[in-house]
Parts: C-alpha cells; structure tokens; sequence
C-alpha cells in the first residue's frame, strides 16, 4: 500500500542562468546549522568545480540536504544555462516539487521558460521565489504577474497556477511573505517548502523499485549513481537487478556494496534507506543514468525521459604542430580518447564518437558553452590536443529536405545600440520576432535564427554594445535551412617563418591588422598571428629582424612602439577560428594555426575548392 514519507521533502532549484540559485542554497546551508559558527565558508559553496567558481555558473546539478521542522530537506540545485539543460532534465525525476528562482528586476527570462516546461511536463509543483528583492531596479509585482503569465502559457494546472509566491534577497540572507517586507532569515521559504511541497510517496512493502538520476564520478571508488527510491527498501549487501526502460536487454544482476545519504555538504554512509530518500550507491562499475536498481522478485524498469540530442559538434585531435608536446603532459590519442570516454561517465548531453582517422574524435555537446568547458577542463588537467571549428549538427526529415538547429535569441540591449545588434542578427540569418521597451534605456529583441549565425558572434556582440548587452539563447528545434553563410567577414594574418617574433617584425605586421601575439612568441609557419581587416589572409615574417649596418644598431628597434595586442580567451579563440584553421590547445597555450601549414599546399587546396 502506497504511504507518504511525511518526514522528507525532495526539492530542485531551477531558474535562469545568473537569478541567484547557489547562493539561495548557500544562505539555506547557512542558516540549517551545517557549519560551525567560526568555520570559514567559501560563497556559493556548491559551486565545487573551478571553472564553476570563476564563471559564476552551475555545469554539474549538486545535491545537499538540510534539516528543519524535524523534517529532511533534500536540495538539488541545477545549472541555469541551456547548455548544461541535460543536467536538469534527468534531475527532475528525482524530486516531488520545485523552487523557481526569478530576478526581481529582470522576470522571467529564456532559461526560466525552458527549466519551467521541463518541471510542468513531470506535473511537479511550483513554489516560486522572487529573488533580489533588494535591488534597487526590483519590480516584484511586475514580476509576479510575468510569472502567472508564463504559467498559463505552459499549459499550467490550476494547482501550479495557484502556487505560493515568497519574496527574498538570498545574499542578504532572508525571505518574506511580502514584496514590501524586509525579513530576518529564510524561514519563510522554508516553511512554505514543507507545507506546499508534497511528501515522497512510494510502498514500503513492494520489492526496491530506485531510478538512477545522476552519475557521479570518483577517481578511487569509480561510478556513484545518485536516486530516489520509489519502492521499498534498499540495503546494504543486498542482491539487486540493474535494467533500463529504454534497453530491455540491460539485466545485471550485481550486490550493493556501499550506500549513502546526503548530510549537508556531505555523504554518510548507511546501512539502509526507505521510501523517498535520495541515496548514493558505490561499487557498481556497469551502472547508468536512467537505469533502474530492482529487487529480483520483481525487475520492473521505471521509464525515463530520453535526453535532448546534441546540436553542435567538435573534433578532437591529436596536435601535430611544430610546437606539440612541449607543454602538455598527455598528449597522445589513447590519452585524449581515455579522457573524452571518461566525461561521458558524468555528462549526460555529451556524445564521442571516434572517426576513421584513430588520432580524431568527434565529440558532439548542447552549444558552445558546453564544450569550452570541456576544453577548458581538459588543458588545466595537461591535456595538450587541436580542435576544428564547431559547427551544427544537420538533420533530414522524411522528405529528405535539410533541417537544422534553430535558436530564440533574446537580447536586452540599451536603446542607441539595437540598431548594430538587428543588422548584424539579420545577417547571419536572424529574423526579429518582436521588440519590447523595458524601461525608458533597455528594449528587448527577439529574434528566431539558425544555431550556426551565432558560432562567433557572442565577441562581436559584447564589443558592438560596449558590453552592455545581455543576449540569452533557447534551442527552438530543427527548421529547414536557411542557406549559406559567411563565418567571418575578415582574414587571417599568417607567420610565414619560424622562430620567435621580435619587435621589428611585429612593428611591420601590425599595419596589416590587429595582432594576437607579443615580442618573444614562439612562432611557426602557417600560425595564425592575427586578425586582418580584409576578407582574404596576409602572410607576413614576424621573425624578421632589422639589417645591422655602421649607422644603425640593433637598440633602435626600442624606439619601435607596438599596439598593444589582443591576447585571446578560450571562447575568444572559438569564435574566431574559420572551418580551414584549428585551435591548438596546451595547459599553457592558445593557438590558432591553419590545417595545412604549408602555403602552396593550403593554395593547391583552397582552388580544388573553388573549382570544384
């Protein structure tokens, strides 16, 4: 007989990238008594990754659990960005409600809408927090009436729709029933989690009936699958079944070795777990997201939504420039294939497939995003590999006519700068849907466009609106295709020798356009240097040195003055590079080169094309 498990309640925070989730667990941790009172605590102490910690965003969905009201609370909080959507979806599965987090000021945003449709398609109940209170911008009952809005649209019951609303300012740490008030702490929120939240409810005396959700990973005890236990008991030793709805040949008969509950930040070991805990299990190498642990009396798979599929791709490969394996500690194929295979453990959106050349991976992700951090992971553990330029993953449907990934775009930009962003949306294939004031300086653009028209523009866009534009994206599905178009509407300045560049030959290749590299720079033929304002690539000899003569010495190149160069970040350089040139990726280093180094082969290559 099916119970409720009136002592737990399982949460996820879901909200727009940057409105304020980890730090709303953050003062919740705070407050529940977790730390000693002179321990010191890192903000936004979820987010554990580095990267997450310098980018200020959630990539990897967290769990922790608090307790209050002699109940368990179990938090999970989720990425906000639509790269890392994969992360919330299967997430949600694991949880009886959800906190929708929404800027004061800014309402409901492109993110808010995707992670809001994800918890209505479960039917999960809402609590909305309006965060940010405190900003001197706010305007919560604006707000509010944004968020019904939104409800409707999706299609919201008329329980979803008559959800709680709770006003909070999560740095400041406290919350209210009351836009107008101040409060003192988080209880309000609090309680209204436990009492409009439902309980976990599953049969105690079924046989175990648990679905994997998360997959985490440990160098020393290797898979953890993280779950809600829908039916019966799970202990330790326990002999169980390991299937999958959407693999009915999946049937691993395995034992539960060790088993954990969420305390806080922390894993403590138990013996054994009921209904609605959510645990994490150890020691099962074969286990998978959307696997289900069953009882052998009874192996009954619980369904699982299938992940979106990717729409951009990257290939990986071995480095085979003039400076490879000089910096990077692991830098063959077998390295980078072992590492790629071992994200998968891990990352749910993710796809490697290996090509027909063995030292090239193609390795698909849900945008840019996603795979920079991947990258970007891999350089600071001593990956040294090349990446190609990404490019969007194309689809037919039964007609056999070419569809491809659409994106909504929504920018906030000041007013004197819509007029740059519209042209330069509408040249790479962006149609405006509409434009909306939102205050007397901001007016809101949406466009519809191929995913493909923004790979490079997110460099373009910040310098055009003086960094004062915000541009969020939602993946709209697959269109037909919207016709061929330019990348980039300028070249490439290429190294003609190599060497180390020196002061005299940056002083003359700097007339040619704007540098990526400094005096001292290792150098090496067919290295991109820098950004040439015209459509076709330069080649210069930045090695090139001043001819010594009785008149004049080697000093006087002191008095050359150099621009100062344009030094590149990871995203910078993926934007930037053409379909004809790759990203050389060190632990040190960031280089742009063409494929074919060599120029009369890089010409012999470029007319096959055009003849072709």
């Amino acid at each position: 007989m099916r119970q409720k498990r009136e002592d737990i309640r399982n949460v996820a925070i879901i909200a727009h990238v940057d409105h304020g989730k980890t730090t709303l667990v953050d003062a919740l941790l705070r407050q529940s008594g977790i730390f000693r009172e002179n321990q010191e605590v890192a903000e936004r102490v979820m987010d554990s990754n580095a990267i997450e910690r310098e980018r200020g965003i959630t990539i990897l969905s967290k769990n922790t659990a608090i307790n209050y009201r002699d109940h368990k609370i179990n938090i999970v909080d989720t990425p906000g960005h639509a790269d890392f959507g994969g992360e919330v979806e299967r997430v949600l599965k694991m949880v009886d409600g959800v906190v929708l987090l929404v800027d004061a000021f800014e309402g409901p945003m492109p993110q808010t809408r995707f992670v809001l449709g994800k918890a209505m398609d479960l039917s999960l109940p809402v609590v909305v927090c309006v965060n940010k209170i405190d900003r001197p911008e706010a305007r919560p009952e604006a707000v509010v009436d944004e968020v019904l809005e939104l409800l409707m649209d999706l299609g919201a019951s008329d329980e979803q729709i008559d959800c709680p609303f709770v006003f909070a300012s999560a740095r400041s740490g406290w919350a209210s029933y009351e836009p107008g008030k101040i409060g003192t702490d988080m209880k309000p929120l609090l309680d209204t989690i436990i009492d409009r939240i439902p309980a976990p409810e599953g049969d105690p005396d079924e046989p175990l009936q648990m679905l994997v959700s998360t997959i985490d990973y440990n160098e020393y005890v290797g898979r953890i699958g993280v779950g809600k236990i829908s039916n019966g008991k799970i202990r330790v030793n326990q002999q169980v079944i390991l299937c999958n709805h959407h693999d009915p040949d999946k049937m691993i008969r395995t034992k539960i070795s060790k088993l954990y509950e969420f305390d806080g930040l922390a894993r403590v070991e138990v013996e054994e777990a009921g209904i609605g805990s959510i645990v994490s299990i150890s020691g099962i190498p074969e286990i998978h997201i959307g696997d289900t642990i069953c009882d052998p009396a009874k192996v009954e798979p619980i369904p699982f939504q299938k992940i979106s599929d990717p729409t951009i791709a990257m290939y990986f490969m071995v480095n085979d420039s003039p400076l490879a394996g000089k910096e990077g500690k692991y830098v063959t194929s077998r390295h980078i294939r072992d590492r790629l295979f071992r994200e998968l453990n891990t990352d749910v959106s993710l796809r490697v497939e290996e090509t027909d050349q063995a030292d090239c991976f193609k390795v698909s992700g849900r945008g840019e995003l996603h795979l920079s951090v991947l990258i970007e992971n891999m350089r600071r553990e001593g990956y040294e590999f090349a990446v190609s330029k990404a490019e969007v993953l194309y689809k037919r449907d039964e007609n056999g006519k070419l569809l491809e990934p659409m994106e909504l775009v929504y920018v906030d930009v000041p007013n004197d700068y819509t007029g740059v962003v519209i042209q330069k949306l509408t040249q790479r294939k962006g149609e405006l849907n509409s434009m909306t004031p939102i205050s007397d300086a901001t007016t809101r653009l949406e466009f519809s466009m191929p995913s493909r028209g923004l790979i490079g523009y997110r460099n373009d866009f910040m310098t055009d609106t003086k960094g004062n534009g915000i541009m969020n994206t939602l993946f709209d599905g697959y269109g037909p295709y919207k016709g061929d178009l330019s990348y980039r509407p300028t070249g490439s300045i290429i190294a003609t020798h190599p060497g180390e560049a020196v002061t005299y030959g940056l002083f003359n290749a700097q007339e040619r356009g704007l540098l990526f590299i400094t005096p001292g720079t290792p150098v090496y033929e067919g290295m991109v240097i820098g950004m040439s304002p015209k459509t076709e690539d330069v080649e210069v000899n930045v090695c090139k040195t001043k001819k010594l003569t009785n008149t004049r010495s080697s000093s006087s190149d002191e008095a050359l003055r150099l621009t100062p160069p344009r030094l590149m970040s990871l995203e910078q350089c993926m934007d930037f590079i053409d379909t004809d040139e790759l990203m050389e990726v060190t632990p040190k280093s960031l280089r742009i080169r063409k494929k074919i180094l060599d120029p009369l082969l890089r010409k012999r290559s470029q007319f096959r094309k055009e003849t072709v």
